[in-house]
């Protein structure tokens, strides 16, 4: 296999990644357009051959749903164009906080996005931190799972922090929390959430103690940032000495920046899977590009990315 026949493509809801993660591959971003008609209809067309080359398209399927059927009709083109191998790579993977009836009467969404890109032609699927990594069983094709712990993990470590203590901010989270924990052969604490709604924390309760300690939280998605900045003042409540947070998909709608400025929170540290729309002085990115350039490597040269991963067991 010859490393020229891997391309890059990025639909324009990730472009500002995708370059990102072409140039640490060391390739250049492939050529591919987005015809505009009046009424929004959109068309994208690759601008170079692809036949039988190994294709990476790159986009996250965050709000507007443009995105999502952006990158489906380019996993259609792109197999209409004969390209060898296509992988969706799609740094978050919206809908997947529909995984399941929790409810009746609704949709379960991540799987019939799951059903759509499969169905568009796409060989592989590469994401970071599912909503919940079930979710991979939603595919009937190969899906690598990358973990943001390998950006937050060597970030956590250069703090240098005293009394350290890792918070769940939900129980949806305890298992990402509980294997970072591990890692830095510390305790962790739930901080246990009721909704109302969507969106709306009617309750919380902290279980464990955190008087004395300085927590760090992990969570893989921030919306509101509700949750994170209510959990934030109830530790402080508790005795914490510091909390600061780390979230892998920046979604941040509605006050999210209001909310994360007037928090307890001394830093909340995302990754750029999702393009930030504000500013706050509380607010650090961290760069998936290099991680998804090595990962992209070692599809290609049929590698294992188990590399990739900072598992407990590690240290």
């Amino acid at each position: 296999m010859q490393d020229s026949s891997v391309k890059v493509f990025s639909g324009r809801g990730s472009e500002y990644l995708a370059k990102k993660i072409a140039k640490c591959y060391g390739k250049k971003l492939g050529k591919l357009e987005v015809n505009q008609f009046s009424d929004g209809e959109f068309q994208p067309v690759f601008q170079e051959s692809i036949r039988g080359d190994y294709v990476f398209l790159v986009q996250s399927t965050h709000a507007p749903a443009d995105n999502l059927m952006e990158l489906l009709m380019m996993i259609d083109a792109a197999r209409r164009a004969s390209a060898g191998y296509i992988t969706a790579v799609i740094p978050y993977y919206g809908y997947a906080r529909q995984d399941r009836k929790d409810k009746p009467r609704v949709s379960i969404a991540s799987k019939l996005v799951a059903n759509l890109i499969a169905k568009s032609g796409a060989n592989r699927i590469m994401t970071m931190d599912l909503h919940a990594p079930q979710i991979q069983g939603f595919f009937d094709i190969p899906v690598d799972h990358l973990d943001s712990s390998a950006i937050f993990i060597p970030y956590i470590e250069n703090l240098n922090i005293e009394n350290l203590i890792f918070a769940a901010p939900d129980v949806g989270s305890t298992k990402m929390v509980r294997e970072v924990a591990k890692y830095f052969q510390v305790d962790m604490v739930i901080c246990d959430k009721q909704r109302k709604r969507a969106n709306e924390v009617a309750a919380m309760t902290v279980i464990g103690d955190v008087k004395g300690k300085n927590v760090v939280l992990i969570d893989d998605i921030c919306d509101t940032a509700g949750t994170l900045c209510k959990a934030a003042a109830m530790l402080k409540e508790k005795g914490a000495l510091s909390v600061r947070a780390f979230c892998t998909h920046p979604v941040l709608s509605g006050k999210a920046y209001e909310n994360i400025e007037n928090s307890d929170l001394e830093e909340l540290v995302v990754c750029d899977t999702i393009p930030l729309k504000g500013k706050s002085s509380k607010l650090k990115t961290q760069s998936t590009a290099d991680l998804f350039a090595v990962a992209i490597r070692n599809t290609f040269e049929n590698k294992s990315i188990s590399s990739l991963f900072i598992h407990s067991n590690n240290k």
